[in-house]
């Protein structure tokens, strides 16, 4: 058996590549199973700018886009990418673009629980596949409960500004660190690896940072 192997995500839960990265990351330790891993969730921030309330998704497109014409490509591009990996994105659903800095604080929590994985997993699927609007706390304490959390102790930490300054230093030491997109992957401190690669490519990582800690 392997050692334990730390592996860093940073992501942001409004990052489509993000969730494509997460499956593809499970791919590849579903296939290593002589590897004991430990996944580490770090925040990032795609856009700060957003309202704590949030912003109508077609204005949000159309500020940072030029337009829902202008991002159809990719999403189309995506939708396929997702069916090879198990998630039906639908990006028509989503109506609401939200900060995302309440999601990174309740992740946080989940950790603290062993709970961050199936957390993230509900907030990407809500998100991506069901629509669900993220700037409400209620579909963020939902997500939690749903992961074995307690709602109504979720509820009132979100309602508090429980750790939305950790979470804000946490994302500006990513970005200060040169980290410029997500996906981003650290493996065992050791070995760093940028967007949402193919399972051979993170296992090929994997390898290189299992070398490294030998």
């Amino acid at each position: 058996m392997a050692p334990a192997l730390t592996i860093d995500v940073v992501s942001d839960v409004v990052c489509p590549w993000c969730y494509v990265g997460k499956r593809r990351l499970e791919i590849a330790l579903a296939a290593r199973k002589d590897i004991e891993a430990e996944i580490r969730w770090r925040p990032f921030f795609l856009d700060p700018t957003v309202p704590r309330a949030g912003k109508p998704r077609i204005d949000y497109i159309t500020g940072k886009f030029g337009g829902v014409d202008k991002i159809t490509p990719g999403h189309e591009r995506l939708t396929g990418l997702g069916k090879t990996v198990g998630i039906a994105f639908d990006f028509g659903n989503i109506e609401v673009q939200p900060n995302t800095l309440d999601a990174h604080r309740l992740i946080g929590w989940a950790a603290e629980q062993g709970k961050a994985d199936a957390v993230v997993e509900n907030i990407f699927s809500d998100f991506f596949v069901n629509g669900v609007d993220l700037a409400d706390r209620s579909n963020l304490a939902a997500a939690a409960a749903r992961a074995g959390m307690d709602a109504g102790q979720v509820s009132a930490d979100l309602a508090s500004d429980r750790d939305e300054a950790l979470v804000a230093r946490q994302a500006q030491a990513a970005s200060a660190s040169g980290i410029g997109g997500v996906p981003f992957f650290v493996f065992g401190n050791k070995v760093a690896l940028s967007g949402a690669q193919e399972p051979e490519v993170i296992s090929s990582a994997i390898d290189q940072a299992l070398e490294a800690l030998r």
